[in-house]
């Protein structure tokens, strides 16, 4: 197969911003890969290919997405490439590594668009890279939580989203920020009884951050659609509150719910119990590093302790020839990640051929990424995890659920054994060594001895892989998986 000039990865809206960029102002041509089973990423994420008269259209959850006009217009733009040949996309497929060579770039990947049982390996040569690959839920260990029906807050979006699935019928929704609202919104709209919103952090913060409100009146009125859906389902919306336990025998009933004080702490005796069928909680989002920290790019700090690709105003990173959008330079939104994009995308052109994105496009997209950049740190001023998160934590509470290690055990490592970051937890303990490799527990590990988010781990491979497909060439036939799976 011959190489492709731009190779994507991440088909979510930085991907498909900057490809439909590339088409529009390039003669290049452009490959997109991405592990869902089709277009649109985690916030436009589709519902799955499924048949029988009972199958789910996409029009069916139609409004659980915002900015339905802007996906349209991407994914029409990526249908006229790919009848002119000039677009591949292809879905189902795993990057777990991606390599300099050849004077450019490979992607290997694992190739699972076969179905269960039909794993298949392929290596894809382009001249360059944009790194799209989005963020994953940012979770905080607590009494219960690895009860079933105990879910992040973006697991809750995910079943409903791609599937029209409601996770219960009495749902909690709990933890900190913005991304709660529409979860909830969604789920109430679905016909799940949303018991509350339990928001950590109090309203007030927002006062001291009206100059980036104000440059983004859009966000306000995205807000209001989402308050407004809560009242008219009764969803009662309560601040600086936090689920701090939940119960059950062979799947969550209920939750408990206390007040944070003002200085992020629960406050003893405030306790309430809310009977619930389901919950999700979620701290925010954690950037998906792995392809980045491998080809060596720099990182740079969002401000609060988490690192994300270092890019120019142009999306460029250090290296040159890979470029990166999205989540992966700071967690902010769609628009955000669009209009980061196009300035990829504009860069695309203007270093692999002679062509140019108009000015015009190109400020209108840098001034939106300036403005969107502004909120997204006042986002991350306004919801900080509270000081006091792990207050209630007991020593046999699951901190790494692969592993099944309990708190008490990295308190001692802590305490005890000097471990002062998520690495020395993880040696001491084996917190992060599981299926996951630390990306669930490595956020609390980290918190819990350093006290802040830590530096990203270096993953050689970033997604599982059969080691039947690591074993043979690149492309070569299939394997069923059953001779074992290389985690990451």
């Amino acid at each position: 197969m011959s190489p492709t000039d731009l190779l994507v990865v991440g088909a979510g809206p930085a991907g498909l911003a900057c490809a439909v960029t590339v088409l529009e102002h390039s003669p290049l041509s452009v490959t997109i890969l991405d592990a869902g089973h089709g277009p649109g990423g985690q916030y436009w994420r589709q519902p799955g290919p499924a048949g029988g008269p009972d199958a789910l259209e996409p029009a069916e959850l139609a409004d659980l997405h915002h900015d339905r006009a802007t996906l349209a217009g991407l994914l029409r733009r990526v249908e006229q490439g790919r009848a002119q040949g000039r677009l591949q996309l292809r879905a189902q497929r795993h990057v777990w590594a991606v390599v300099p060579g050849g004077g450019g770039y490979a992607a290997h990947t694992v190739d699972r668009s076969r179905g269960p049982g039909q794993v298949t390996g392929s290596t894809t040569a382009a001249r360059a890279v944009l790194v799209a690959t989005g963020a994953y839920d940012r979770a905080l260990p607590f009494p219960g939580w690895d009860l079933p029906g105990v879910l992040t807050a973006g697991g809750l979006q995910a079943l409903l989203k791609s599937g029209g699935v409601t996770a219960g019928r009495r749902v909690a929704v709990g933890g900190s920020g913005p991304f709660l609202l529409p979860v909830a919104a969604g789920l109430a709209r679905h016909g799940s009884t949303v018991v509350g919103v339990y928001e950590a952090n109090r309203p007030g913060r927002w006062l001291r951050e009206a100059r980036a409100v104000a440059r983004n009146p859009g966000k306000l009125g995205e807000g209001a659609g989402y308050a407004a859906t809560l009242l008219r389902h009764r969803v009662p919306v309560r601040t600086r509150r936090m689920v701090v336990a939940a119960h059950g025998a062979d799947r969550v009933e209920a939750v408990t719910v206390a007040h944070v004080d003002r200085s992020g702490h629960p406050v003893p005796g405030s306790e309430q119990r809310v009977a619930v069928d389901a919950v999700g909680v979620g701290w925010g989002f954690t950037p998906q590093l792995d392809l980045a920290v491998t080809l060596g790019v720099e990182l740079a700090d969002d401000g609060a302790g988490t690192a994300v690709v270092a890019v120019d105003p142009g999306q460029r990173t250090s290296r040159p020839g890979v470029y990166a959008a999205g989540e992966v330079c700071g967690v902010g939104g769609a628009a955000l990640a669009v209009a980061e994009g196009r300035l990829a995308g504009a860069a695309v052109v203007a270093d692999l051929t002679d062509g140019e994105v108009p000015d015009r496009a190109v400020g209108l997209a840098r001034r939106l990424v300036a403005r969107q950049r502004a909120f997204a740190a006042a986002v991350r001023r306004a919801y900080p995890v509270p000081a006091g998160w792990a207050d209630r934590l007991t020593a046999d509470t699951v901190v790494c659920r692969c592993e099944e290690v309990p708190y008490g055990a990295v308190r001692a490592a802590i305490d005890d054994r000097g471990a002062h970051d998520a690495r020395q937890v993880k040696q001491l303990t084996r917190a992060g060594m599981g299926w996951c490799q630390g990306r669930v527990c490595g956020y609390p590990a980290a918190l819990l001895s350093s006290g802040c988010p830590g530096p990203p781990v270096e993953r050689l491979v970033a997604a599982p892989v059969p080691l039947g497909t690591l074993a043979g060439s690149a492309g070569a036939g299939s394997t069923s998986g059953k001779c074992g799976t290389l985690g990451t």
